[in-house]
């Protein structure tokens, strides 16, 4: 395709990131099948798409049923979401992993600086006890990069964490500790911190786990256990290949090449003011190879300066305009 991996990192305003958008609209129009199908079906004439907000988004729900990918390179490595027993989980094939190695590590450096400052602490155990999960592809190359002994996963062993935590604390050194958040719960029951420094970051995902709490109070019950000020999240789906941090507050920032829009949960094809909840539409540029416009499950609103808060989920399990499948 025309577009590069340069032109898609080095965005630094609205109009190259529309111009970079638009290019990779045409581009999976004509060669993501799946993608052009559903175009058909809404009857949008791609040659009369002309701005960022005419590009139709492909429901999420897709990667569930269909092979989404936009060009015939050989698949490097296949991601695949998370579920309970029976359920269809979400399958993403990805023909240049280098795309996702980019992405993540320069949204890190461009939120949290440089990755060899940090200590990284994982704790990912329903991730790191599955096959295919994108966010331990991320967190691996994290530790790796970190380049320190004292990185690494932790599983169920919380009184190891703890003491690692002490022991970063007591040496003054920065520390990030990314989990999930049933077992950053899990840990703060347990083990009581009181490490202000601590940079803790959760991932989402209860499955299950445990009962669904408000962010607010899932936050306080972290920000008291660890002792910290704020709770960081990563926003991220095994359908991307970029992720939005928030560092409190639950107010997300994307990368240049990321960017939230919110639609009518009545209309699809209709998009929301800022400020006004909606079903939450993602342009992720990064995801050259397969399709960038996804149509997701989740609830948000979209402030003036392009940060997103995250609301919940749709009630119904699959997000309408999925009529528009094809056989």
């Amino acid at each position: 395709m025309t577009i590069s991996k340069g032109q898609i990192f080095g965005i630094d305003n609205g109009e190259q990131f529309a111009d970079a958008a638009l290019q990779v609209f045409r581009h999976q129009a004509q060669n993501c099948a799946v993608y052009q199908e559903f175009i058909k079906g809404l009857r949008v004439d791609i040659d009369s798409v002309k701005t960022v907000e005419q590009i139709p988004f492909l429901p999420i729900e897709f990667f569930k049923s269909h092979t989404v990918v936009s060009n015939q390179d050989a698949v490097q490595v296949t991601f695949t979401s998370s579920g309970t027993t029976g359920m269809i989980t979400s399958r993403h094939p990805v023909t240049d992993v280098s795309l996702y190695v980019e992405s993540f590590r320069k949204a890190f450096a461009l939120f949290y600086g440089d990755i060899k400052d940090y200590t990284v602490l994982a704790l990912l155990p329903s991730y790191l006890e599955r096959e295919g999960s994108s966010l331990i592809y991320m967190a691996q190359d994290l530790i790796k990069q970190s380049d320190n002994p004292d990185s690494g996963f932790y599983l169920y062993n919380h009184e190891e964490l703890y003491n690692q935590l002490k022991k970063q604390q007591q040496a003054n050194k920065p520390t990030l500790l990314i989990g999930v958040t049933f077992a950053l719960l899990d840990f703060v029951e347990a083990y009581q911190v009181d490490f202000q420094e601590l940079i803790v970051m959760e991932t989402g995902g209860m499955k299950g786990r445990r009962k669904e709490m408000i962010r607010e109070e899932l936050h306080d019950l972290l920000t008291k256990g660890f002792g910290v000020d704020a709770i960081h999240s990563e926003y991220g789906m095994t359908e991307l290949l970029s992720q939005a941090y928030s560092k409190g507050d639950g107010i997300f920032n994307c990368p240049q090449w990321m960017r939230i829009i919110t639609r009518d949960t009545n209309d699809p094809v209709t998009l929301m003011k800022d400020g006004k909840a909606g079903g939450i539409n993602i342009i992720d540029l990064a995801n050259i190879n397969s399709c960038s416009f996804l149509a997701t499950q989740d609830l948000g609103k979209v402030y003036a300066d392009g940060s997103f808060e995250v609301l919940g989920r749709f009630d119904n399990a699959d997000i309408r305009g999925c009529n528009l499948l094809i056989a």
